[in-house]
């Protein structure tokens, strides 16, 4: 029996929003799991330089990247959609080891079968070194926050 995670397509503006602020909010859980559940078995990926098939190739690409991107923090806005896609711009920030911060900008095109769950992501990525002190993204989004865009700069 196929598995469901609404809102379905075709997406309203208010769907789409919605279904943007749930992708959020489970990668900011940093749980491959979670974060791979909203995903077809079959799902196809490229990120970046990367390309991944199946949720088990998700899961370890994740777990992979949470890895080196510590005290990740992301932020997603929603771009555009129709009927059964969305495109979302996001930024997220991170360290790596040696307590460098990066914010990392980017485009997300996602596409979705009927039971909500998506089929394919493709996303472009680049990475801004910063400072600690410039860091505008910390943790989950606040209740008071959510709805708002991101800023550009």
């Amino acid at each position: 029996m196929p598995e469901d995670r609404p809102p379905y397509p075709p997406f309203t503006r208010e769907t789409a929003l919605q279904k943007v602020q749930a992708a959020e909010d489970a990668w900011n859980t940093r749980d491959p799991q979670r974060v791979a559940s909203a995903y077809t078995p079959d799902s196809q990926w490229r990120n970046r330089d990367v390309f991944i098939s199946g949720r088990e190739e998700i899961v370890a690409f994740l777990t992979r990247k949470w890895e080196r991107e510590l005290d990740y923090a992301l932020r997603k806005s929603l771009w555009s959609f129709e009927e059964n896609r969305i495109a979302v711009r996001f930024q997220y920030e991170c360290h790596d080891a040696g307590g460098q911060w990066w914010r990392s900008y980017g485009n997300e095109l996602w596409e979705f079968d009927e039971h909500g769950l998506m089929r394919r992501r493709e996303a472009s990525i680049n990475d801004v070194a910063i400072d600690e002190a410039d860091r505008r993204v910390r943790g989950p989004r606040p209740e008071a926050e959510r709805g708002l865009d991101i800023p550009l700069r």
